[in-house]
């Protein structure tokens, strides 16, 4: 039904099944990826399971072109095709089409999401931009997480992990209802101990001491009614509770008292989504969202005031009052209609209202709530234009608190060599307005007594928002005696009013004889340049294997505003080897029989250098295995495995005191 009325006919499990799969992100029309406008990857719930990962980012090691690392403090960095930070500005990220990309700082806060990797049932990874269609920060890639319906998990569960740095995992699930209403809730407990501890000392007082430890809580529900054979609503929640600590333990620099413990950090988020959706012929079908999500951040520590400048560290009286407390919420009211005008001609229209809002008086030097309303309203056309010809038209008018109104248009012709064999060109533009900490960032810190130790941000004095045009040529094939599915992708990119941290020296907020030298603010610093290619390839010859695999080469080149000469020479150095030249990943799965199952997963990437706060990287290679046994017991679904991961060499992740080494766990889970 779907392929013969995509504009109305709602997506079900067969249309998975297919040849080859259907995605929804693209365009927001259900089309197979073959005649989708852009590339996609898809990670569904069977490579889910294969790859024994327990953390969401780590998921995106299955995509070509990302580059995936902890950061520090709980949080994760990614990049897709270089210019990753500690902040993963460039992507927009949805759960069930709701955004948790932050205002704040532009980060995606994964770990205090609350959701469990059990209940993913896929997630469609949109490599390039895609603003036409999710507007502002679908600037280089769009992840969405799509999750499972109350329907897909009926009964209880219970999953259970056990391993190394102390990883401790607990998740039950319980689901059920009727024909007409069904409803799920998930409840877990996952504590992390990420790297080792003990690494070599990096400065003079450093005691080799790193702490990444967490505490995570969460519990979400979903709830699907049937409320009329052609109206369904679905209503979602959730909350999660992060009890943290974090940071180094530093001696004092007089060697008196150790001082400067891993700091605690208390995380909380909870959000509330509501949807609509409603058939009203085999022509329309239209859908309403509302969404209300929230996100608070509390993390305070004192330290001596001291300073690091020669001829040697000195401590005063005072002390710093360090705060990092930050809130942060967003509104969100959307509207989607999908039409079919004729059987060749179907398109889809929609418009988007959403306000956000920021707290944090340590990063803004006030205590003042910071709030902006960003207005959307978008289109897309996909005209069959012969048997073997598809046009795909789009554009999103935005208007953004900060920069006013931008147009991102996509233009995207599908032609059909051969039966399974799809040949795609597009162009398109996006943008990324700058986030509420690039444009209005003023972090002062205090000392006890009130008076100003530390500015380390200063205001921009107006930012223009980045802007990418993209143009790539695209294969999508089937080959079916092989039972290989290949996707082949170049690309060129041309960023221009590139946002990065620029210095200010001296700080004007001090004088000569301060011990804060310098200040930074964001500022349009000029071009940069992304070329290369991806491919992947999903190949199951029996039932019992399945491998998926994939590879990206890209090259970069920056050309910076010559105003901003004291940080040309530092951006011209690491933005071009910002992404890895090379990489690849392999995953494989193979059913043995007598429910005995076994994957692996490697993945190589070349050297490469984390931006803003990371370091130099090294190339690295990392293998996992995963054992598995599938059985009924007195009625009951039984999964037990055990996992190593990174059985080669240790190796650094976004900073070179990440170290990541071996480490083993093992799972199990029931279900009845």
């Amino acid at each position: 039904m779907a392929c013969a009325h995509p504009a109305w006919a709602a997506v079900t499990e067969s249309d998975f099944l297919d040849d080859l799969p259907v995605v929804l992100s693209v365009s927001r029309l259900s089309q197979p990826v073959s005649e989708a406008p852009a590339a996609v990857t898809i990670i569904d719930r069977e490579m889910i399971r294969a790859s024994c990962f327990r953390d969401i980012p780590d998921l995106l090691r299955l995509v070509p072109g990302f580059s995936v690392a902890y950061t520090r403090n709980n949080t994760w960095a990614a990049g897709y095709h270089g210019l990753g930070d500690a902040f993963s500005r460039r992507f927009q990220v949805l759960v069930d089409g709701r955004s948790i990309y932050s205002p704040h700082y532009g980060a995606v806060y994964w770990a205090d999401l609350p959701l469990s990797i059990d209940d993913i049932e896929r997630i469609e990874v949109v490599r390039g931009p895609n603003a036409a269609i999710h507007g502002a920060n679908a600037f280089v890639a769009v992840i969405n997480i799509i999750t499972k319906t109350a329907a897909q998990v009926p009964g209880e569960s219970v999953s259970l992990q056990l391993g190394d740095h102390g990883m401790r995992g607990l998740t039950a699930r319980y689901g059920g209802g009727d024909e007409t209403l069904r409803y799920r809730l998930t409840a877990s407990a996952q504590h992390r101990d990420r790297f080792d501890r003990d690494v070599t000392n990096k400065i003079a007082w450093d005691s080799g001491q790193y702490f990444e430890a967490s505490n995570t809580y969460f519990v979400n529900g979903r709830m699907d009614w049937q409320l009329s054979s052609n109206s369904d609503a679905m209503l979602q929640f959730g909350l999660s509770q992060g009890d943290w600590n974090a940071g180094m333990q530093v001696n004092d620099p007089l060697n008196l008292d150790p001082v400067s413990e891993p700091f605690e950090q208390d995380s909380r988020a909870q959000y509330l989504q509501f949807a609509y959706h409603k058939v009203e012929s085999m022509q329309r079908e239209w859908r309403v969202q509302a969404y209300h999500s929230r996100n608070r951040f509390d993390a305070d520590k004192l330290a001596p005031l001291v300073l690091t400048t020669p001829p040697f560290p000195i401590t005063f009286d005072d002390v710093l009052d360090i705060n990092e407390y930050l809130l942060q919420t967003r509104s969100n009211v959307e509207l989607q209609v999908n039409e079919q005008w004729s059987p060749s001609l179907r398109g889809v229209w929609g418009g988007e209202v959403r306000q956000e809002t920021v707290n944090s008086p340590q990063n803004y030097n006030s205590s003042k709530t910071r709030s902006g309303v960003l207005a959307r309203a978008f289109g897309n056309l996909e005209w069959r234009a012969g048997e073997r010809v598809l046009l795909q038209g789009g554009a999103m008018l935005e208007h953004h608190y900060f920069t006013g109104f931008d147009l991102s248009p996509r233009v995207a012709a599908n032609f059909t060599l051969s039966p399974g064999h799809v040949l795609r060109m597009g162009v398109s533009r996006a943008y990324r307005s700058p986030t509420f900490f690039e444009e209005a960032g003023n972090k002062t810190i205090l000392t006890t007594s009130g008076s100003v130790a530390d500015v380390a941000t200063v205001p921009s004095t107006g930012l223009e928002p980045e802007s990418i045009l993209s143009r790539e040529i695209g294969y999508v094939g089937r080959f079916r005696p092989m039972h290989l599915e290949l996707d082949v992708r170049l690309f060129r990119d041309h960023i221009e009013n590139f946002i990065g941290m620029v210095k200010i020296s001296p700080n004007p907020a001090f004088d000569a004889g301060s011990f804060q030298p310098k200040v930074f603010f964001a500022d349009n610093l000029g071009m940069v340049d992304t070329q290369g290619g991806e491919i992947q390839l999903r190949w199951r010859p029996v039932r019992s294997l399945d491998v998926s695999a994939h590879y990206a080469r890209v090259f970069l080149s920056v050309e910076l505003d010559p105003e901003n000469v004291v940080d040309a020479k530092n951006y011209k150095r690491d933005i071009p080897v910002s992404a890895p030249r090379n990489s690849w990943g392999l995953l494989a799965n193979y059913r043995m029989g007598n429910g005995w199952e076994a994957s692996l997963f490697a993945q190589r990437s070349d050297a490469q250098k984390w931006l803003t706060e990371g370091d130099d990287t090294e190339a690295f290679t990392r293998v996992d295995v995963r054992l598995a046994r599938h059985w009924k017991w007195q009625g009951r679904q039984v999964e037990a495995a055990v996992v190593g991961q990174n059985l080669g060499g240790d190796y650094h992740e976004f900073r070179d005191t990440n170290i990541f080494s071996r480490r083993v766990y093992g799972s199990l889970s029931l279900a009845w």
